[in-house]
């Protein structure tokens, strides 16, 4: 009776203040959450993480040694993908970086995964002021739930950011790379040396904060690296 009681108030609640698909804003049914079935069938998958030649590690070639890289989705202006990176980054929707790991869980532990073999997950730091602001870094949940799935520790203290540059998506993309050098720096040696690093972050267009970060990351003695986003712009 009592179990029965609660799912009616559970239902009258909904009806009032429903939970939303932060992609299409339509009302979740009670097995759906995050974002609905619809939507998240038409997810845009990138396909990269049994292909070592895909096109986010063809743009570190000859830049950075990177042992593995890959994009979980793909970034389109205007589409599904944007909406959710919108609502973990400005929204206070931190969970929407735990349901994209754990939405490619399995295939990240598959044997042909080419994320693999890595001792601590980073995630691309915030500067203080930013995080100041903002109160949390987007980066931080998919950073912790990629860890668990693959059974390894994660820091958010390993690197910092020691420069605020301005928006990346604000400037050209001849421009971006200048714009972070010199903007991340080691804060604790330890935690990297002799370590295979993976970096993990929201967002990657060019891929020059991701080899800036990369390159700090690899001044530790002895240190690998790879990269992994939640999503890649076309």
């Amino acid at each position: 009776m009592i179990a029965v009681a609660k799912e009616y108030l559970a239902d009258l609640f909904s009806l009032f203040y429903p939970n939303i698909c932060l992609s299409c804003s339509q009302a979740l049914l009670k097995n759906e959450s995050i974002i609905c079935f619809r939507c998240e069938g038409e997810l845009p998958h990138a396909e990269h993480l049994n292909n070592t030649e895909n096109k986010l590690a063809q743009r570190f070639w000859g830049r950075v040694p990177v042992v593995g890289a890959a994009a979980l989705l793909q970034f389109q202006k205007g589409g599904n993908v944007q909406h959710l990176m919108h609502q973990m980054k400005y929204k206070g929707r931190r969970e929407v970086g735990e349901y994209i790991a754990n939405l490619f869980g399995q295939q990240l532990k598959e044997p042909d995964c080419i994320i693999s073999n890595v001792d601590l997950v980073v995630p691309v730091p915030l500067h203080w002021k930013k995080l100041k602001i903002r109160g949390y870094n987007q980066c931080d949940s998919f950073a912790g739930a990629v860890a668990e799935i693959l059974g390894v520790p994660w820091s958010a203290t390993a690197i910092e950011r020691v420069q605020q540059n301005v928006a990346q998506a604000r400037r050209k993309r001849y421009d971006r790379w200048g714009n972070v050098a010199g903007i991340f720096s080691i804060k604790n040696e330890q935690q990297l040396t002799g370590k295979h690093v993976l970096l993990v972050d929201d967002i990657v267009t060019t891929g020059a904060t991701a080899e800036a970060c990369m390159q700090s990351i690899l001044m530790a003695d002895n240190t690998k690296v790879s990269f992994l986003a939640m999503s890649m712009a076309l």
